[in-house]
């Protein structure tokens, strides 16, 4: 691809992010499926199934993929297409090259062995070997570029804020059909206080307000008030 190439497929990309800025932002999502059998997580990668496990390191048997090499790979992705596409813009043609990236791990921390050892990567070192008739100057200008655009790069330099949250997925999924955010507790309409041996109601709202998961606890031979007053094929007995 020439640069005149990349500038006429992302022109017209970069121009409707000007006009309309909030069509540049995208949610990326990954997800991975636990298993019973074993300690490990199926990730669908798009192109593959990749089965994750422990590291030897932690007593894993090294059958599985790491999720740490995989942290390395997504990087070392990340940068060399970062890097292919900021050559391609400058008109500087990589004949050959490499990248690799380096990650040193205490795994005294993720065992819980030592408190003051760190939990993740405590250095990361991302080298680029390659072939290229571009002049010192060049090349340190495509090195510096590549690290200011490549996003895996930039994510793990700057921390971005990251948050985990938990749930179960029955009573949700028997009550929404969109992908429903994490739930946060309702702050108002809440019910009385239960009477002793009335049960007890424990109420979440998605954020978004499309959805609402409940899970009661009733006492025997109880009606909730608001299955009562739907009609009687839409109370759904076995949800309750």
């Amino acid at each position: 691809m020439t640069p005149d190439d990349l500038r006429a497929v992302q022109a017209p990309i970069k121009q409707r992010y000007r006009d309309q800025p909030e069509s540049a932002l995208v949610t990326l999502a990954a997800e991975g499926s636990l298993e019973s059998s074993g300690l490990t997580c199926r990730v669908e990668t798009g192109r593959a199934l990749v089965v994750a496990g422990l590291h030897p390191a932690t007593g894993g048997s090294g059958m599985q993929a790491c999720s740490g090499d995989m942290l390395l790979e997504a990087l070392v992705a990340c940068a060399g297409v970062t890097m292919q596409a900021v050559a391609t813009a400058l008109g500087v043609t990589i004949r050959h090259g490499s990248v690799r990236a380096e990650g040193d791990l205490d795994f005294r921390g993720t065992l819980g062995v030592d408190r003051d050892a760190p939990v993740g990567f405590r250095e990361i070192r991302l080298t680029f070997v390659f072939e290229s008739d571009a002049t010192s100057e060049q090349r340190e200008t495509l090195l510096r570029l590549t690290e200011r655009y490549c996003v895996v790069l930039q994510t793990l330099r700057g921390s971005a804020k990251l948050t985990a949250t938990q749930r179960v997925p029955g009573a949700i999924a028997r009550r929404a059909s969109l992908p429903c955010h994490p739930c946060t507790p309702i702050t108002s309409r809440q019910p009385p206080p239960p009477t002793p041996g009335s049960g007890r109601t424990t109420l979440t709202r998605c954020s978004t307000g499309s959805a609402r998961s409940a899970r009661r606890a009733i006492a025997p031979g109880t009606v909730p008030q608001d299955r009562a007053r739907r009609p009687r094929h839409l109370r759904g007995d076995s949800a309750w």
